[in-house]
């Protein structure tokens, strides 16, 4: 197979390195109209391994890793797969659900993998914790909370939620084996008079019984990653910037007594089982490739794609009408009522790609 990277900024310059690395591609090449600015980027146009558009790129690569802002992935996803291409999209998929299943339905008519890069979804202590919580290891789930902070970085075209929320709300789907009923959300903008860069969802899985709370900011002092899964019997807390110990297993609960006189408190031991540790990107790149040749469908594939897009556009839709929004109002609405709905951010400059 070979390979071109749409992108090749902070994240793309990752798939550039992990797609060279993987069994089954043969070439790589980087596609970027700003490669002969771009430090030790310049060389590659000269031998070939570098194209300034998508169109010069397709007659020499056979599959397509899209990593650029995210109002432009559908425009250069349906180009790709138009003409023949397998296409890896970065989160989200696309900024609106409209824009998803496009994409889906393209990829089906052309006969194409189309697959979305939810890395988490890869990792090793995410398996670990939806182990814990569908084996009922921590008893009756009650509820999920996620955290994911930094100080930036900001994006030009997106909000904090399209840009840092599709982890979490990707981890949760996974994790939970089910997707939200609802959706509620609250947003601010400190710096940026367009795009909110603090904002909280709560995701209501009702089929289930439980919620997700979810937190992303780009203006916190500290780096977040950290999902903490609360059970009636023990609770399960994922650090990802903890790389000796990314899973805690807490013995802990709090139970009613038999008389209801008051709360009851057990302290038991923490654990932190071993989890193998394998690049979540370099795994995501590995099932990209089988999928191509096998015709396999891809974990994270357009469906799953679809689900966290509508979870984040009816949180756009509960940002600007400040209500709790079901998920069933998304799927079922309109694109003519959508446009003009739904807040979604649009592109301030063309995409270099």
């Amino acid at each position: 197979m070979r390979v071109g990277v749409v992108g090749v900024g902070y994240w793309g310059s990752k798939q550039l390195r992990v797609m060279r690395s993987t069994p089954g591609v043969s070439r790589v090449v980087a596609i970027d109209a700003r490669l002969p600015l771009l430090s030790g980027m310049a060389h590659l146009l000269a031998t070939g391994e570098g194209f300034t558009s998508l169109e010069a790129a397709l007659p020499h690569i056979d599959a397509v890793v899209i990593a650029t802002p995210p109002a432009s992935h559908v425009p250069l996803g349906l180009a790709a797969i138009r003409a023949g291409k397998h296409v890896l999209i970065e989160k989200p998929l696309a900024t609106t659900a409209a824009g998803a299943q496009e994409l889906i339905q393209a990829a089906k008519e052309a006969g194409v993998t189309l697959m979305v890069g939810h890395t988490f979804e890869y990792n090793g202590a995410v398996w670990m914790l939806r182990e814990l919580v569908q084996t009922r290891e921590l008893g009756d789930l009650y509820y999920l909370d996620s955290s994911r902070l930094n100080l930036g970085l900001y994006q030009s075209d997106v909000n904090v939620i399209f840009d840092l929320a599709p982890h979490d709300i990707s981890i949760a789907n996974h994790v939970l084996g089910a997707t939200p009923t609802s959706v509620r959300a609250w947003g601010q903008r400190h710096l940026d008079p367009v795009f909110e860069d603090v904002a909280h969802l709560e995701l209501g899985y009702d089929d289930i019984g439980v919620q997700a709370h979810i937190h992303v900011s780009w203006l916190d002092p500290r780096k977040v990653r950290l999902i903490t899964a609360v059970g009636s019997k023990k609770m399960a807390v994922f650090d990802d910037t903890n790389v000796e110990e990314r899973i805690r297993i807490h013995d802990k609960s709090v139970v009613r007594s038999a008389e209801n006189k008051g709360m009851q408190y057990h302290h038991g031991p923490v654990t932190s089982p071993v989890v193998r540790f394998d690049e979540p990107l370099a795994v995501q790149a590995k099932h990209f490739v089988e999928c191509m040749t096998t015709g396999a469908v891809p974990r994270t594939d357009g469906a799953n794609g679809l689900a966290v897009v509508q979870v984040i556009e009816a949180a756009q839709i509960s940002l600007a009408q400040e209500r709790k929004v079901l998920l069933s109002e998304v799927s079922g609405l309109p694109d003519t009522a959508r446009a003009g709905l739904i807040p979604v951010p649009a592109q301030r400059a063309p995409v270099s790609a």
